[in-house]
């Protein structure tokens, strides 16, 4: 009789630690998913600034419209792939990043555009989104390495395993370039 109630025990603690492995995957998979959509919103944010910024520096840089153009085309190449997994969102972004830094680089030799308030205020929000995507960045991919160690762990891996649940991408830009942050300070 006494090997029936180990044996029920023993069964009780594996269902035991087989579902607080489970619920470890789920808030895991909850937290990365937060932590995209914190991302998400700030590319959204940063997409909004550009075309009202575009606005301001036209009349100023008129003969540099190529650099509008690219900056232009980046901007449209984010909102096509706003849906994207995080690797096909880093590379647009990254795209869309170079094309601000040319554009900031081109308006350096613009004295009465680097005056202008309505460009500096642009200027700010730009800077304080692109502190918000890194620091968003950085959350996602820690909530993204807790997932993925905890599919990839042993025993966790057979529970993860048995429900479906897969690593998440990480979002990381490519081009090592990419990964510094706009520089849109003038003065």
């Amino acid at each position: 009789m006494d090997i029936f109630w180990i044996v029920i025990l023993i069964i009780v603690a594996a269902g035991g630690y087989a579902v607080f492995i489970y619920n470890s995957l789920v808030r895991n998979r909850q937290l990365s998913q937060e932590g995209w959509s914190g991302i998400d919103v700030q590319l959204k944010r940063r997409a909004d600034l550009i075309p009202n910024m575009i606005e301001t520096v036209k009349g100023y840089m008129a003969h540099e419209r190529q650099t509008l153009d690219e900056v232009t085309k980046a901007r449209a190449a984010v909102q096509a792939a706003g849906n994207a997994g995080p690797e096909e969102r880093a590379r647009a972004e990254g795209m869309l990043s170079q094309a601000l830094g040319k554009l900031f680089a081109v308006a350096e030799a613009y004295p009465d555009l680097k005056a202008n308030t309505t460009f500096l205020e642009f200027q700010s929000a730009l800077q304080m989104v692109e502190n918000e995507i890194q620091m968003s960045r950085r959350y996602y991919n820690g909530t993204v390495r807790n997932l993925n160690v905890t599919v990839e762990s042993f025993p966790s891996n057979i529970v993860a395993n048995m429900f479906r649940f897969e690593k998440a991408e990480y979002f990381e830009l490519d081009d090592p370039g990419d990964r510094a942050v706009p520089e849109v300070k003038f003065g």
